[in-house]
């Protein structure tokens, strides 16, 4: 699995809405994301978000890591 660095909590949330996700609320510092037929994922809105994180988060929204960085690169 490739790395996940220096990634930040918004432009994660942004990758996962351009999978599919929406974006339904925000709890705390955590933006809550929803997808139908797939687990809810709670991203943490921090500078850097821990890559073990991450990785269990691109795995539970069904995603390998090859595809969640393309979508982390593709432009609105």
């Amino acid at each position: 699995m490739p790395k996940f660095a220096n990634i930040s909590g918004r432009n994660a949330v942004k990758a996962f809405l351009k999978s599919g996700y929406k974006h339904v609320h925000t709890s705390g510092d955590h933006a809550i994301l929803q997808k139908s037929g797939c687990p809810s994922l709670s991203i943490p809105l921090h500078k850097e978000i821990a890559p073990f994180l991450l990785k269990s988060q691109v795995k539970r929204a069904g995603l390998n890591g090859n595809e969640y960085l393309k979508l982390l690169k593709q432009r609105s």
